[in-house]
């Protein structure tokens, strides 16, 4: 079984290419130095995620992803990220990419979360936003 499982959740929204997407993901942990142990992907609706967002981490507000870091060591990587396929377009749109590019973003955004990367300064979002370009170029290799 692989380490990366992808599902769905109150949305029709499957990968089309989960193969190369989840060889693109464990190389990055890889890269990083950790241990992948798993990461589940699942896709859902805004209102599926703004309901775990305020549930959870009691946020009133729509977000594109959570991220639950379940590793139980340091090295390792284990977690659950939801993603909001609606949110991801909608960000697309307004920033006139493609949906695969946004959600790929997204994607390597919550994996680079559970690798220590934060983004609440400007520094740290700057520092995200690299580490999310230079990911991201690896994927269309």
């Amino acid at each position: 079984m692989s380490k990366i499982q992808f599902f769905s959740e109150d949305t029709s929204f499957t990968l089309p290419n989960p193969q190369p997407i989840s060889m693109w993901l464990e190389n990055t942990v890889k890269t990083e130095g950790y241990d992948l142990i798993s990461l589940s992907y699942i896709y859902c609706s805004d209102e599926y995620l703004y309901k775990i967002n305020l549930e959870y981490l009691e946020h009133d507000y729509y977000t594109d992803i959570i991220t639950f870091d379940n590793s139980e060591d340091q090295a390792s990587i284990e977690g659950d990220l939801f993603i909001s396929v609606d949110r991801v377009t909608e960000n697309a749109k307004n920033q006139s990419i493609s949906f695969s590019e946004e959600i790929n973003r997204v994607m390597i955004h919550g994996v680079l979360h559970l690798l220590g990367y934060k983004d609440k300064t400007d520094a740290e979002k700057l520092i995200m936003r690299e580490k999310e370009n230079a990911y991201l170029s690896l994927l269309h290799k």
